[in-house]
């Protein structure tokens, strides 16, 4: 047996709460209908959290450190594809979430699951369930699964969403393993300046100070510079984390974070990858959408969030605004070239002609992804021998500096 909590609406229409004993959130549901009252919320109770007085500690996982209470991007991939499968299966929802959240593969997500549970059993549609909690069902995820039920196909949703995913999925490997060679060697880099700056040339300063000769312009520089690190790394250390923090605050707020956008989408090689990344993830979400049966108003509504740019979002509204008044999509799309060249634009053109826009779209996505790992490569195998350049620049800068001091010494010495 287990306790409940509820919030009810007695005969008289005032409120009132209390708890229940009961063997499950159903039977509790009919014990507080038999009292004569309609059950506004229902909450089981936590035995040692209300004893305690305060929240249960996590539980321990296999080392015996705390378990994270973060649902993983895996755990979210696999819940979409088991929910559909069970929903396409006739299993009823509130029936398939129980399954879930027995069955989750961690503690964090059954106790997500069981959240929405609860939600969907105290009426709240799905959806607005998911809503509740942004940290683990993104704005473009609840909005796929509000058309879904709206439509009355939220089971071919949610197997659109888990391919969906799984592309994303793909897709941001991809990058993240393009990008981890040259990181590390800039981390490589860096690490080996501030060697040099902090161990090796106080070793030379000492030796041209016994001679107490003149040192060249680019010596002095590199050893007030070394000096500098060696007196000041620590605040330097802390001002960059700082910057960076407040730079980081100074995005969030959404004028600010458009003129990020701005600046960034306009830089010579990273702009035209996230256009064509944003122009990508649009396509496969929009075809998706239509290939499910959302209406395409609906899905152009849905699909221009997943563009990750509020200024990119901004120019699919106003192209959404034309498609409400009648003009064709590749039409209302004209305008932002940013996103969609010539040749794109043509391709939905005849696609809707030939209604086969769904099709089309996620076939447009697929050929952009292979366009952008190929140019992705190439930027990376650019900026391999680029980067290992100025490595070598900046080391040999620093040779030299303390080089050319001691053809100066010797003339001191003869």
């Amino acid at each position: 047996m287990a306790t409940f909590e509820y919030k009810a609406i007695q005969a008289n229409g005032a409120s009132c709460e209390g708890r229940v004993d009961a063997g499950g959130r159903q039977e509790a549901m009919r014990l507080i209908e038999a009292r004569g009252l309609t059950a506004l919320r229902i909450s089981e109770v936590i035995a040692s959290a209300s004893q305690a007085g305060a929240k249960p500690a996590p539980a321990a996982g296999k080392w015996g450190f705390p378990q994270s209470t973060r649902v993983s991007f895996e755990a979210l991939e696999d819940f979409t594809r088991s929910l559909s499968s069970l929903l396409t299966a006739a299993v009823p929802l509130s029936r398939a979430l129980t399954i879930l959240y027995k069955e989750a593969s961690n503690a964090a997500a059954g106790t997500k699951w069981r959240e929405l549970h609860d939600s969907v059993i105290d009426g709240v549609s799905l959806a607005d369930a998911m809503s509740r909690s942004p940290d683990v069902f993104p704005r473009v995820y609840v909005a796929m699964v509000e058309a879904g039920e709206a439509g009355g196909f939220l089971d071919v949703v949610l197997a659109q969403i888990a391919d969906f995913q799984a592309q994303e999925k793909e897709l941001r490997a991809k990058v993240l393993a393009a990008l981890i060679y040259p990181t590390v060697i800039l981390l490589l880099a860096i690490g080996a300046v501030i060697f040099l700056m902090v161990f090796f040339i106080p070793r030379f300063q000492t030796l041209f100070a016994g001679f107490n000769a003149a040192l060249p312009l680019i010596t002095q520089v590199i050893i007030g510079i070394s000096h500098a690190m060696r007196a000041y790394g620590l605040y330097m250390a802390a001002g960059i984390a700082a910057a960076f923090y407040f730079g980081k605050s100074w995005i969030t707020s959404e004028e600010n974070r458009r003129k990020w956008e701005a600046v960034l989408l306009r830089l010579p090689v990273v702009g035209p990858l996230a256009a064509q990344l944003a122009m990508a993830r649009f396509c496969r979400m929009l075809g998706t959408l239509l290939g499910a049966g959302v209406p395409l108003m609906n899905g152009l509504s849905v699909a221009r969030r997943s563009l990750g740019y509020q200024t990119l979002i901004d120019l699919i509204a106003d192209s959404t605004e034309r498609v409400s008044k009648g003009e064709p999509l590749a039409a209302a799309l004209a305008d932002c070239r940013a996103l969609f060249p010539g040749s794109t634009l043509e391709m939905i053109s005849v696609a809707e002609e030939s209604g086969r826009l769904d099709k089309e779209l996620v076939r447009l996505a697929a050929t952009t992804e292979v366009t952008l790992d190929r140019q992705l490569k190439t930027a990376v195998s650019l900026a391999e021998p680029l980067l290992l350049f100025l490595i070598a620049a900046v080391i040999g800068v620093i040779f030299v500096g303390m080089v050319i001091p001691i053809f100066t010494i010797q003339d001191y010495i003869k």
